[in-house]
């Protein structure tokens, strides 16, 4: 994603529309942690609030959810396959570290499992 500065839509709203683009076309997926305002900010070269508009604007409209200091996530996807599997490996992930498994160890099984080694 990136601001167009002379365009004639505002910053606040081409991160907007960045957002909601990423999350059809699949890049950004339900349950996915979107970057904190400041770290995007200063990834797109925009004040911290330009970005803290649009995610208040995405999460008024259900498309990302805040839960305090965990962050901002994807609430609304497009892709119920890609939903779906990303909400497993998540789960996976979760419970290969509730056994201990650093996470080496974790993409070494899921390559493995993927006939990749």
């Amino acid at each position: 994603m990136q601001i167009d500065p002379a365009s004639d839509r505002p910053p606040f709203e081409q991160v907007r529309v960045g957002i909601i683009d990423l999350i059809e076309s699949g890049e950004l997926l339900s349950g996915e942690r979107l970057p904190t305002v400041r770290a995007l900010a200063s990834r797109l070269g925009v004040a911290a609030n330009t970005v803290a508009r649009s995610y208040r604007e995405l999460e008024a409209a259900g498309v990302i959810e805040t839960r305090g200091r965990q962050g901002s996530f994807i609430k609304a996807g497009r892709h119920d396959a890609l939903d779906a599997g990303f909400a497993a490996a998540k789960q996976y992930v979760e419970t290969a570290r509730e056994l201990g498994l650093d996470d080496s160890v974790i993409v070494e099984i899921l390559n493995r499992a993927l006939g990749r080694t």
